[in-house]
């Protein structure tokens, strides 16, 4: 609450719509319509179901939806160019990694991507995005960190 006035914290909202279904009259659905890309689900019989993933947590869908169109397009190219004979994409990024996805898509890594911070597998920093890179002195971190 801000006031007498309910507001929502947009960052931290990942747009489930759960708050409007609890509270219909406090709520409506804003003036901003879009979507969101959700890839790789399947409920095979043996490995048992696979959730999706968040690729693009939230786009407007406003005419000739030019948005939509390059991120689909961007995941067909990459998944037939590197998806084995009857691969679904859900498997080719099991294979690959949720990373090599979003250099193909050139979306860059988004918080609302993760179901839970530092639990998901998929999205790892290379040695120039971090400062000072991947070298450390052991007995530096040592110093701190006992076992």
């Amino acid at each position: 609450m801000e006031g007498d006035k309910l507001m929502i914290e947009n960052k931290e909202c990942n747009r489930c719509m759960h708050c409007i279904n609890v509270m219909p009259r406090a709520l409506r659905i804003g003036k901003d319509t879009g979507l969101s890309i959700l890839v790789g689900a399947k409920a095979p019989i043996l490995d048992g179901a696979q959730m999706s993933s968040m690729l693009v947590p939230f786009v407007k869908a406003e005419e000739p939806y030019d948005e939509i169109k390059e991120v689909i397009e961007a995941i067909w190219d990459w998944w037939m160019e590197e998806g084995k004979n009857r691969e679904r994409l859900g498997e080719l990024m099991k294979r690959q990694g949720f990373q090599k996805l979003l250099e193909a898509t050139g979306l860059k890594p988004d918080p609302r991507m993760v179901k839970e911070p530092r639990s998901n597998p998929y999205i790892f920093w290379k040695a120039d995005e971090v400062p000072g890179g991947f070298e450390r002195d052991v007995n530096e971190f040592r110093k701190y960190h006992q076992r």
